[in-house]
């Protein structure tokens, strides 16, 4: 992985480590051992509660500046990306998330197309619906709101926020697997950017076979990564 975009550290916190799985078949795919993978999806279950407690004991006023922050760099990468006529997927913020609705809301004024995801059911890609100011809203898996009458279109840029995540590009989200799923399915594979507080880094998330690694990382510190040459 080269050098990072931006060195200034978030604060890695450290927690209990399972084994981590890096045996490889003789055709070079991924072994995975049973017993090693049980000892991940434990460990990511009580990591992926201690992360969530974390953040919702967050100040408003302090999520609020660190949300305006990432929207800034954002803006930023997606403006330098060379991404024409982006289509960008945000997402609709619950659980204390950093909420960049008001930077959706520019976007659309600035003529930009955004998207919000769908979770249309368990175990499926994520499908998009284009979103618009005012747009009627219905609520889909775990009551979130997405665009009810907005038509599916494919992003070009998929920000994804985080429950934690580390330096090699890894997120840990909420288990269901939706993000990894649609990115695995999408061609050409879009600009992913994965958003955070600074507290959601850990020092690995014990990456496993289905989990995809996002291009970038931002958080509300200010400290943007660029992960490439895997």
């Amino acid at each position: 992985m080269k050098k990072a975009a931006d060195e200034e550290s978030t604060g890695v916190r450290l927690a209990s480590a399972p084994c981590i799985l890096g045996e490889l078949a003789a055709d070079g795919t991924a072994v995975v051992d049973p017993e090693q993978a049980r000892d991940v999806a434990r460990w990511r279950k009580v990591e992926r509660e201690r992360l969530i407690k974390v953040r919702g004991a967050l100040a408003a006023q302090y999520r609020s500046e660190q949300s305006a922050i990432i929207a800034q760099r954002l803006e930023q990468i997606v403006a330098s990306s060379g991404v024409a006529a982006p289509i960008i997927s945000i997402y609709w913020p619950i659980r204390a998330e950093p909420d960049l609705r008001p930077w959706m809301r520019t976007l659309w004024l600035e003529g930009v197309s955004v998207a919000l995801p769908v979770a249309v059911a368990p175990a499926r890609p994520l499908a998009f619906h284009e979103w618009r100011p005012e747009c009627r809203m219905e609520r889909g898996l775990w009551s979130i709101p997405y665009p009810a009458d907005g038509k599916v279109i494919v992003p070009s840029v998929v920000i994804a926020p985080v429950v934690g995540f580390d330096r090699q590009g890894y997120r840990l989200g909420y288990g269901g697997g939706f993000f990894d799923r649609m990115l695995a399915q999408l061609n050409p594979k879009p600009l992913t950017i994965a958003v955070g507080y600074p507290d959601a880094e850990v020092r690995t998330i014990f990456p496993q076979p289905h989990d995809i690694p996002m291009d970038w990382l931002v958080t509300g510190a200010g400290t943007v990564r660029v992960v490439v040459e895997r």
